[in-house]
């Protein structure tokens, strides 16, 4: 009758997301990682290099998914919530 949801769980470099967060997008990083569905824990280095310097990415179960922006990396996160 309920289905539980699987939480999802994100890891992030440190040095991606000082390359390519900036002041809006962490904003709005921080609210959609409030979300108790969301488990996520920042690395200082996930060894992504030749990636990490061309584009923002996170890694979500254990796949990679990186967006052409920190905004479009947002929107593809938020859209395994739905």
């Amino acid at each position: 009758m309920f289905t539980k949801k699987e939480k999802i769980q994100i890891e992030f470099c440190q040095n991606n997301l000082d390359r390519f967060l900036n002041e809006q997008t962490l904003a709005e990083f921080g609210k959609f990682l409030r979300n108790p569905r969301i488990q996520y824990k920042e690395y200082e280095c996930l060894s992504e290099c030749k990636l990490c310097n061309k584009a923002p990415y996170a890694k979500v179960n254990g796949q990679i998914m990186s967006g052409e922006n920190t905004q479009d990396l947002l929107n593809q996160l938020q859209n395994i919530l739905k």
